[in-house]
């Protein structure tokens, strides 16, 4: 939406002027539209997407396995055109940090340097048990100089923040600061 959406916007209302000049209906209309910002807009101002991510684990004392319990992110996007659309986006996104934070880890053959578990089997990433209560929010924002349809991109924004949010939960947790991916058992049992 953010890439294409303003320019499909112009196109749109092209077309519609194209008709309504027109007394034939049976005749297809076309029209041609572009959009762009002004070049000194982007020097300006900051037209970024950003958010906040809280999580919220439970750890094991005993054998350290690291449960996230949920969630909850609030992000700014900009004019949220279909929310149903970019909650989905963003909780999908929470899901793929969860399994940055926590399972996914390619290992590699040290003889040849291929990839060991490079099958959907061998590969851990969460599943729906794994999912726990997730929320997403979205900030009330305008902005007027991002596009004309004052949308801002949605596309990883969600998943960076979940896995440093859980990192810090762990921390807050054991006291133990993890600063490599995936979070392993023996990272906090080494306390």
């Amino acid at each position: 939406m953010a890439s294409v959406g303003s320019a499909i916007r112009e196109a749109c209302l092209a077309v519609k002027e194209e008709a309504t000049k027109r007394n034939e209906s049976t005749r297809p209309v076309e029209a041609e539209a572009s959009a762009q910002r002004p070049a000194d807009v982007a020097d300006k101002y900051s037209m970024h997407a950003f958010g906040a991510v809280f999580a919220e684990v439970a750890i094991d004392p005993d054998v350290g396995t690291i449960r996230v319990r949920r969630a909850v992110g609030a992000y700014g996007i900009g004019r949220v055109i279909n929310p149903k659309l970019a909650t989905s986006q963003c909780t999908g996104g929470m899901i793929g940090g969860m399994g940055m934070a926590l399972m996914e880890r390619t290992m590699l053959d040290s003889s040849n340097g291929r990839p060991v578990n490079a099958h959907m089997a061998d590969y851990l990433m969460p599943v729906h048990l794994d999912i726990p209560a997730l929320e997403a929010h979205f900030i009330d924002e305008v902005d007027p100089y991002v596009n004309p349809l004052g949308v801002k991109g949605l596309g990883e924004i969600a998943l960076v923040g979940m896995a440093p949010a859980i990192a810090n939960a762990v921390y807050h947790a054991t006291g133990v600061r993890v600063r490599t991916l995936p979070i392993r058992i023996e990272d906090v049992l080494t306390t």
